[in-house]
């Protein structure tokens, strides 16, 4: 680990703590951090509708045929898009040796709960239709879409679609009650998460909905059929208990899973690979344990 790279990032963010308490600023923040991201010259982007949903292709050179992702955006299911991920997508397909494609499903407070695993599901179902072997296709979140993503699979197993090859979730929030232990625990060592924050966005996401449902809260879910399973978390987010646990309740479900842990890393480093080393290096891993499963 590049030791002046984190201290350097984490002195920016010091810097320039996450602003804005309303849904529209924490939308217009992440654009703005989103347009600094540089984009690969060599990857190709097209936009499309998959499943209905608005999605961003990103295609690597190292794209084999027939081979792709499907990656849910975080955001605490109120901001994101698929265009603010393609740094990050394209360097995961690169790896993968896959196309990825990002769904712009519908946010919260405008579309609540279940609209988000409603289009996660209407799209897997899409790119399942469209001739996409399910040997050949694997899912990918972060954040709130690391929980959306295993929520999604839960879905599409109970709808009697076949699973994917593989499942990675990065720093997924998998369980909206936010009673984890680090989410307190943790609290002065994260700068860009607080409970909250986390609290506000599951009140505008779930409403009066239970938050120990399985689709919101994946880590109560039966894991059982999943595809196997990586999970990435860093020991600088409040995130880390909820990635134990998730782990944790996949292996009791006789789930193939491994947990990385990755010591001082913040929320979604990966997002931060172009300054930071472990960021590319944990884009690297997950693209890999991608293409492995799809061998």
């Amino acid at each position: 680990m590049s030791a002046q790279e984190l201290e350097r990032i984490l002195g920016l963010i010091k810097a320039n703590p996450p602003t804005g308490t309303t849904v529209a600023e924490g939308r217009a923040a992440f654009d703005k951090a989103s347009d600094a991201l540089p984009l690969a010259a060599d990857i190709s982007y097209e936009d499309d509708k998959v499943g209905g949903v608005p999605a961003i292709w990103t295609v690597p050179p190292t794209a084999t045929a027939g081979q792709t992702v499907l990656y849910l955006h975080g955001g605490a299911y109120a901001l994101g898009n698929a265009k603010g991920y393609r740094t990050l997508t394209g360097e995961l397909g690169r790896h993968a040796t896959a196309r990825v494609v990002a769904i712009d499903y519908r946010l919260a407070p405008e579309h609540p709960f279940p609209a988000a695993v409603d289009d996660a599901v209407a799209a897997y179902r899409d790119l399942l239709g469209r001739g996409i072997s399910p040997t050949s296709l694997a899912v990918a979140g972060d954040s709130a879409g690391g929980g959306l993503v295993v929520a999604m699979l839960v879905a599409a197993r109970d709808a009697g679609l076949p699973m994917p090859a593989a499942c990675l979730a990065i720093s997924p929030w998998c369980d909206l009650t936010c009673d984890a232990d680090s989410l307190t625990r943790l609290a002065t060592r994260d700068l860009l998460l607080t409970r909250e924050r986390l609290k506000s966005r599951v009140e505008i996401y779930l409403g009066t909905r239970d938050k120990r449902d399985p689709l919101a809260s994946p880590v109560f879910a039966n894991l059982k059929g999943l595809p196997p399973l990586l999970i990435q978390v860093g020991t600088g987010e409040i995130l880390l208990d909820e990635g134990v646990a998730l782990a944790k309740r996949a292996a009791e479900c006789d789930v193939r899973v491994t947990l990385d842990v990755w010591p001082d890393m913040p929320h979604v480093w990966h997002r931060l690979a172009p300054m930071l080393g472990e960021g590319r290096a944990a884009i690297e891993q997950g693209g890999r344990f991608i293409a492995g499963k799809f061998r």
